[in-house]
């Protein structure tokens, strides 16, 4: 291990009590019977996941701002669910923190044999995706459990657009897909006609269902066009943002509040924001 590798990192405690194990601790606290947090002691599994998910979110927010202290606090957040999601299975006698830990641990060695396992190197990174897939479709086949069809591992918890993507994808990698991405896009247009016959027909539930295969065509746009439709919406949600308050600001330099300013004056400032933004 080079000397950089081994020094301490500024801020970093020194304290000789291990991280995990003083998180672990706390765990355990929270979740006394007797002594623990009222709120901690109500959790279940299934009540933390939405924090669990939450925290994800953050942490690629915190990715994307190039801000170390607030990735560290972010991490730390995902990594309490982790401990907090495995304590509640260690209390139902299941497994244990270190089961999880070990678990990873040896599905990194399995899935890595061009590192651990003796196997020839790889250079390419395509080359090792494929042979991960191939590792996990033959772990995925040695399971004992009932057959499972190409679509079973897709989580229903992901995000509804993250969801499409991955289901839109698997679809792909058996042969179910449009040869061009002019396809989808044409299929996009087609979906946008009938979003409008629906609303010209005033049927909300065929609006609600006309709209949601719209959205799924688009996520297979972005699949087509080797873009992640989630982080692409997260970037057109993040421009809005930042354009809706300088558009509130310059309305503001005019003496006008949003409440009366009034949609024209709004698109003139909106205009001025995005031409400013465009540089």
């Amino acid at each position: 291990m080079s000397d950089a590798a081994s020094a301490p990192i500024p801020g970093s405690p020194a304290g000789s009590e291990r991280g995990i194990d003083r998180i672990l601790a706390i765990m355990a606290r929270l979740r006394d019977p007797e002594h623990g947090c009222p709120w901690d002691l109500g959790q279940s599994p299934a009540s933390i996941v939405p924090f669990t998910i939450e925290e994800a979110y953050e942490v690629a927010e915190a990715v994307e701002s190039g801000d170390p202290l607030e990735l560290k606090d972010e991490l730390g957040d995902l990594l309490f669910q982790v401990v907090f999601q495995a304590r509640l299975a260690e209390e139902a006698a299941r497994f244990r923190f270190d089961d999880v830990a070990h678990a990873i641990a040896d599905k990194m060695e399995r899935r890595h044999p061009h590192i651990f396992g003796g196997a020839e190197a790889l250079t390419d990174p395509d080359a090792v995706k494929a042979q991960w897939a191939e590792i996990k479709a033959r772990e995925r086949a040695a399971r004992p459990r009932p057959p499972a069809g190409i679509l079973d591992g897709v989580p229903l918890a992901l995000p509804a657009l993250a969801r499409a993507e991955k289901i839109s994808r698997k679809a792909a990698s058996v042969g179910f897909d449009w040869p061009e991405t002019a396809e989808v896009v044409a299929k996009v247009r087609e979906e946008t006609a009938e979003v409008e016959e629906a609303l010209a027909a005033g049927d909300r539930a065929a609006v609600a269902e006309e709209i949601g295969d719209l959205l799924f065509s688009v996520a297979n746009l972005a699949r087509h066009a080797g873009i992640d439709p989630e982080e692409a919406l997260r970037q057109a949600n993040r421009k809005f943002q930042r354009r809706f308050c300088a558009m509130e600001a310059e309305l503001a330099a005019r003496g006008l509040g949003l409440a009366g300013a009034g949609l024209p004056a709004m698109e003139a400032a909106w205009g001025t924001v995005k031409r400013r933004d465009k540089g």
